[in-house]
């Protein structure tokens, strides 16, 4: 599903109360705030003026409209001068997409020559917005809230993230995953409720067989494999006498993408519990894939995939990178995470070209895979998981500094990274863990907890943030409060 053809629009709150005069005036501002947005390129998405509304009828009309217009990612809503919110309460109350309302003016400071009565009814987004917001707040309404000047960076990129996160939720909405067989067997944290999450998330969950693959995988003809190899060869470096194997892979990828796109699948798992008819656990294949922009979660989770691929929609214009990713163990004498997973970490990730490498995998009981291995990038970075409580989804987030290898680690062939937990590996697992957090996790440099959070706060999801200042304490605590909130709730 491509992100780039998305418009937030804007709506600008005003009444029939100023006159004419008045009101050409608010429109001609509100046209040069939005294209002033536009040009900053700051935002990674188009704003599109809609109208000034000054009526009941007017806010219904353009709200309708923007629910059934698939383009439409968002409104942002701005008081210019004072909008009385009842007006409002009626298009607010069917408001289907994302809602930001942006606390601004029109000129940056107050002209101390200019400034009049004519000039006060103008420019009364101080209390217009107030207004406002009282109605979004007393309707119970989920909306991001910010204040700031249109040339201010720091405002638009606050802005630019959610802009993010509500496409993401837009993606969300059309996603489709495809499983190839059950998750592994026994495991807990790879489970969840599939029809509450397309309730909540609109994530279509399914299963195919491993074997409808195979017949996908027999299929493949030689020169789809050549145009494969021939990819392979120009993104990564290899060794010839690994051909056979990397084929095999090759083979194994082009039959997966072809099921993908016959679904309109944009992310999938398997487990290495169950490859009947396969002769290896696609690696290669999966990080490949991954590469360009699909899900995945190892072991079948199905929540880890679709996560990989909605943090990856918000963020296709962004160089960092975003991989499925699992906690492997520790340096616990300099507190380090060492994060990986047998096969399938996204090159995306990589801090230099990425080798394909064969080598036994010693579990699944398969010939020994190729794999992409390499270092992933210091820089900071967050993983984030979503995990199914029961009676609620919860997604948990950490902030996290990516660094350089402290080991060569030569013996161990697979894709990795290494991280500083925030605020260090004792007191972020112990939060993590109180949090109820998975081992499968979505690592992202181009994410960060602010856009994660506003995707949060759209589908009503509890948000977890384990930052330089969390204790286990605190966040027990906050824990507990959280769940007698939502059974009051009820």
């Amino acid at each position: 599903m491509s992100t780039k053809k998305y418009q937030f629009w804007f709506l600008v709150g005003s009444q029939d109360l100023y006159g004419e005069e008045t009101l050409n005036q608010v429109e001609r501002n509100s046209h040069i705030i939005a294209d002033d947005l536009n040009k900053s390129g700051v935002l990674p998405w188009e704003v599109a003026y809609k109208d000034t509304l000054k009526t009941a009828n007017g806010v219904t009309a353009l709200i309708k409209a923007a629910n059934f217009d698939d383009n439409c990612a968002g409104v942002i809503t701005f008081c210019h001068t004072f909008s009385p919110s009842k007006m409002w309460i009626n298009g607010l109350s069917l408001l289907q997409k994302p809602w930001l309302q942006f606390h601004t003016q029109f000129n940056e400071e107050i002209p101390n020559e200019a400034i009049d009565m004519d000039y006060m009814n103008l420019h009364q987004s101080a209390h217009g917005d107030r207004e406002h917001g009282y109605i979004g707040a007393r309707m119970g309404l989920r909306r991001k809230v910010v204040a700031g000047y249109r040339f201010d960076v720091g405002t638009l990129e606050r802005i630019a993230k959610w802009m993010r996160a509500s496409v993401g939720a837009a993606f969300s909405r059309n996603l489709k995953v495809m499983r190839f067989g059950d998750n592994m067997r026994e495991v807990a944290v790879t489970e969840g409720d599939k029809v509450e999450s397309q309730i909540k998330l609109g994530w279509q969950v399914n299963t195919w067989s491993v074997g409808q693959l195979v017949e996908y995988m027999d299929s493949v003809t030689d020169s789809e494999i050549a145009a494969k190899l021939a990819e392979y060869r120009r993104k990564y470096t290899f060794s010839e006498p690994d051909t056979e194997t990397i084929r095999y892979q090759a083979i194994e990828e082009i039959a997966i993408r072809k099921m993908l796109d016959e679904q309109d699948c944009s992310a999938f798992t398997n487990t290495f519990e169950n490859l009947y008819g396969m002769r290896q656990l696609p690696g290669l294949a999966t990080q490949n894939l991954m590469s360009q922009g699909f899900g995945y979660g190892g072991e079948g989770d199905w929540k880890v995939s679709a996560l990989t691929a909605v943090m990856k929609a918000m963020t296709k214009d962004k160089p960092g990178g975003t991989s499925f990713m699992e906690d492997y163990t520790y340096d616990m004498k300099n507190g380090i995470s060492l994060g990986a997973h047998m096969l399938e970490v996204c090159p995306s990730i990589a801090d230099s070209k990425p080798n394909i490498e064969v080598h036994p995998l010693g579990i699944g009981g398969r010939e020994p895979p190729a794999r992409l291995v390499f270092e992933g990038k210091a820089r900071a970075a967050i993983v984030a998981s979503l995990i199914d409580m029961g009676t609620h989804l919860r997604l948990i987030v950490q902030d996290i500094e990516c660094v350089k290898p402290t080991q060569t680690m030569p013996n161990l062939p697979v894709a990795r990274v290494m991280w500083k937990p925030r605020p260090n590996l004792a007191i972020g697992a112990e939060c993590w863990i109180l949090a109820g957090g998975a081992h499968h996790t979505v690592l992202s440099y181009d994410c960060d907890a602010e856009i994660m959070r506003d995707w949060a706060r759209i589908f009503d999801i509890e948000f977890v943030h384990i930052t330089d200042n969390s204790d286990p304490v605190t966040l027990e605590k906050e824990l507990q409060v959280s769940q007698l909130l939502r059974i009051l709730n009820r």
